[in-house]
């Protein structure tokens, strides 16, 4: 390894920048990510003017990758809109979302629903769990679109879904992996217009285990 530098021009806003120069390498020019910071590997003999325009180039190669890969918000609303079509049709009405958005800060639960604008939100933290995990949890929130309420009628539409037990057995490890509590349904068969019954509702409104 020739010389590493921290390339000055993309520190601040930007990623940080690490340049890596090597007399082994000759020609070819790469780049990768570590952690924060995007690692440029060029070869030791490279001029300063090349070297900066080769960084830009793979900063934006490496953007452009992650901006293509990257879940969007879009993506999951059209795989909750086909989840619903699919497993949640009832006489051949769907109660569809009016947005489902990837949440960040939701560290304790892993969806919520908003019945009253039909806004649904996933923790980001299943972006890296398996598919039939997050279309569970989508499952369960679109649920709450048709039933507010964790009655009988909600987890009867919630079955529908065929990979639901599965996809429970593995959030619940989850949960045990981060000595947190497994999930629990709640009691059925309460009466809406009790006062457990509206305590329930008020708890739904933000709703998943």
């Amino acid at each position: 390894m020739a010389g590493v530098r921290t390339d000055p021009a993309a520190a601040g806003s930007a990623p940080e920048v690490e340049v890596r120069r090597s007399a082994r390498r000759r020609k070819t020019v790469s780049a990768y990510r570590s952690g924060d910071r995007v690692v440029v590997l060029i070869p030791a003999r490279m001029s300063r003017s090349e070297e900066a325009r080769w960084v830009e180039t793979m900063v934006a190669r490496l953007a452009a990758k992650a901006e293509r890969t990257a879940p969007s918000d879009q993506r999951l609303l059209e795989r909750a809109q086909l989840l619903a079509r699919t497993h949640l049709a009832v006489d051949g009405r769907v109660a569809e979302p009016a947005s489902v958005r990837w949440a960040t800060n939701q560290r304790q639960r892993w969806g919520s629903c908003t019945p009253a604008d039909r806004a649904i939100r996933i923790s980001a933290r299943l972006q890296d769990m398996p598919g039939y995990v997050l279309d569970y949890v989508l499952v369960h929130e679109l649920a709450h679109l048709q039933e507010a309420h964790h009655g009988p009628a909600f987890w009867a539409l919630v079955a529908r879904y065929p990979g639901t037990e599965r996809a429970r057995g593995f959030l619940d490890g989850y949960a045990l992996a981060e000595g947190r509590p497994v999930s629990r349904e709640p009691e059925t068969g309460t009466d809406p217009d009790s006062d457990t019954g509206k305590a329930l509702a008020a708890a739904d409104d933000g709703c998943l285990f």
